[in-house]
């Protein structure tokens, strides 16, 4: 569990919705949008203040590339941003690293580590194009949430690795923000009679297994992480939310939330999720990230054996354990 206090004042707003995949692919964020935001964040003075998120998740996705016991020759960040991940990356693990973004000036303010080859290049995640066959690893840290047509961008990446290949990647959950989602509906239905798309659709995590498996990726590992923040209010949090350039770009956002729902998302978000018992201890957001990994395929990795290739029934299974292996009878 990962907890924190932070302090600041009123921005952005957000809202969940369950992200659908199909053909045709019908864009739901606006790329432009999003651009601008991170610029806009980057630019900031106090921009490293609400890297804590992102940096967090970075620093775990870098552990998990160490994990895996082999130098990787040439490797691309997606969606690199300020450097989450490539700023953890070791250079006895990695050789050669490019840092992949659609801002600019967040590609400038990556520092790498000391000994890591690294260049960025500015590419928007949704136009990945890299030789084909030419990559070890691809890592994607918090950025996959945005992109429209994440099967079309899966098999790019996937195209680009070579066979045995490693696709590693974190992205927000779809039970991210719930609580913010909550009260904003509640607030909207009680002083507009009606709901808004306040937060941008996240990715379930039954979904992402089905779109690596599209995108050409085998011998998958999902699993699931919830980092829970403290604020001092709602206000706080929407605040963060805009410094992190995670506010809302879909298409179809409101681009105005009226002051008496703001104030009575306040009051409900504090009433359904306090942090404690007094006011004053705040209010909890959730942010849960999906990790996964992913291999391109390659004759050398484990392969299952034939339907009906089985020489042992399950019923024989106690026989071949052996004794003192036997499960209880019931």
């Amino acid at each position: 569990m990962f907890t924190m206090l932070r302090n600041s004042v009123i921005g952005g707003s957000l809202a969940v919705f369950r992200r659908h995949y199909c053909t045709p692919v019908v864009n739901i964020f606006d790329r432009k949008t999003k651009r601008s935001q991170r610029e806009r964040a980057a630019k900031s003075d106090d921009v490293e203040l609400y890297d804590y998120i992102k940096e967090e998740v970075g620093f775990r996705l870098a552990d998990r590339i160490f994990d895996i016991k082999r130098q990787f020759s040439n490797a691309v960040d997606l969606g690199a941003g300020r450097g989450y991940v490539t700023n953890h990356v070791l250079a006895e693990t990695v050789q050669r690293l490019t840092a992949v973004d659609l801002s600019p000036t967040m590609l400038s303010q990556i520092k790498g580590t000391p000994g890591l080859d690294f260049s960025i290049k500015e590419m928007d995640e949704e136009r990945f194009q890299f030789e084909d066959n030419s990559l070890d690893l691809v890592v994607s840290s918090m950025s996959m949430h945005w992109v429209n047509d994440l099967p079309a961008c899966f098999k790019a990446v996937n195209r680009a690795l070579k066979p045995d290949g490693v696709f590693i990647g974190a992205m927000f959950g779809g039970d991210t923000l719930y609580e913010l989602r909550s009260a904003l509906q509640l607030a909207e239905q009680e002083r507009r009679g009606g709901l808004s798309p306040h937060v941008s659709p996240f990715t379930q995590i039954r979904d992402v297994g089905m779109l690596l498996n599209r995108g050409g990726f085998t011998l998958l590992t999902i699993d699931t992480d919830e980092l829970v923040v403290g604020y001092p209010s709602v206000f706080e949090l929407m605040f963060d939310l805009q410094g992190m350039a995670e506010n809302n770009a879909a298409f179809n956002r409101p681009l105005h939330v009226g002051r008496d729902t703001l104030m009575a998302t306040a009051a409900i978000y504090q009433d359904m999720y306090p942090r404690g018992k007094e006011r004053s201890d705040g209010v909890s957001a959730t942010f849960q990230i999906i990790y996964f990994v992913g291999w391109k395929p390659h004759a050398s990795q484990p392969q299952p054996a034939e339907r009906g290739s089985a020489t042992v029934s399950f019923k024989d299974l106690a026989t071949v354990m052996g004794p003192g292996k036997k499960g209880k009878k019931q």
